[in-house]
């Protein structure tokens, strides 16, 4: 069976999606915006065009600025795991033309990095989190697991011997594999590549059994019987994935690791400023093309607000920091 998407990728559809989203006129002019005077909002974006992150901020950008009623441009600033797009939305005035949209990697950075030229904690204002994209357990069509619960079984009987695949060391499947081990107890080895398309290649191709892939990436694969399915790492199932259990429903209690794009201010934007900035935000994402694609990818959206928003960063930046500290997690 072909991949339902003409994409390898959610980056891809979203990619997609945000050309034909940015081409359309919204048939009105601005109205009189006036976040910073209603200049033109910068959403800075921490990796190159092309990329999720990057997708994601083309797909939002025309209904930001539909509901702000002032242009919202996107300036991709890659390098240094986010960390360059970071340390310039740190540093902007804090007047709300200029937003930071990162991914998951920002509630690594802090455990991974022994110095940022920024505080995580105090050097913004988060606004929102975009949606959340699960990730899923797969593995070769010939390898031996039908469940998870005989991979858990499998690596409790030789430690070590098994191995899974990621995009590379402190990548998001490389630490999906790192709090799969802690939580399951088991050891397992990590074989990490220079990206997540050289990882999937050698677990299709029988040189690698695991990989905790994207799930839009892998669907293709796993519909045509190239890869199996073992779990999804969502608290619930997929949408695109309905016969796939969760890691909860499969075993592992607790266990639950997602992908995410949130967008910040720096800190010291006025509260009402942050509050017309996070209305936007949630109004772009629930525009029914927008939650569309999302869904189609596998996501939810997220659904809350600033204090929501913060909570959760708080939450991811603890967890993955205690899972790279146990697991001495480096980038190299």
């Amino acid at each position: 069976m072909s991949h339902p998407f003409p994409f390898t990728s959610r980056r891809g559809l979203l990619a997609a999606g945000a050309s034909s989203l940015l081409a359309a006129p919204f048939g009105r002019a601005w109205a009189a915006g006036d976040i910073a005077g209603g200049k033109t909002i910068s959403l800075v974006v921490s990796y190159p065009a092309g990329g999720g992150a990057d997708a994601m901020a083309r797909l939002i950008a025309p209904r930001l600025a539909e509901a702000l009623g002032q242009p919202v441009i996107v300036d991709n600033k890659p390098g240094a795991s986010g960390t360059v797009a970071a340390g310039q939305v740190a540093r902007a005035a804090p007047d709300g033309a200029t937003l930071l949209l990162d991914a998951s990697s920002f509630a690594v950075n802090p455990a991974l990095f022994d110095k940022l030229p920024y505080d995580s904690a105090t050097a913004f204002a988060p606004l929102g989190v975009l949606a959340l994209f699960p990730n899923v357990l797969v593995c070769t069509a010939s390898f031996e697991a039908r469940a998870l619960a005989d991979v858990l079984r499998l690596a409790r009987a030789r430690p070590g011997a098994l191995a899974y695949a990621s995009s590379g060391n402190g990548s998001a499947q490389h630490l999906a594999g790192a709090l799969f081990e802690g939580m399951a107890k088991v050891d397992m080895t990590h074989i990490p590549y220079r990206g997540g398309g050289p990882a999937l290649n050698d677990v299709m191709g029988g040189q690698v059994p695991l990989f905790f892939a994207n799930v839009a990436s892998s669907l293709g694969h796993i519909q045509s019987g190239r890869l199996r399915a073992l779990a999804v790492t969502s608290k619930l199932r997929s949408r695109v994935l309905p016969e796939v259990p969760s890691m909860e429903e499969a075993g592992l209690k607790g266990y639950e690791v997602l992908e995410w794009n949130p967008v910040l201010a720096p800190a010291g934007v006025p509260a009402p400023v942050r509050a017309k900035l996070a209305a936007a935000i949630r109004k772009a994402m629930a525009d029914a093309e927008v939650l569309g694609r999302v869904r189609a990818l596998g996501g939810e959206v997220f659904g809350g607000g600033e204090a929501q928003a913060a909570r959760f960063l708080t939450a991811q930046q603890a967890l993955w920091a205690q899972v790279v500290r146990e697991r001495r997690i480096t980038r190299e």
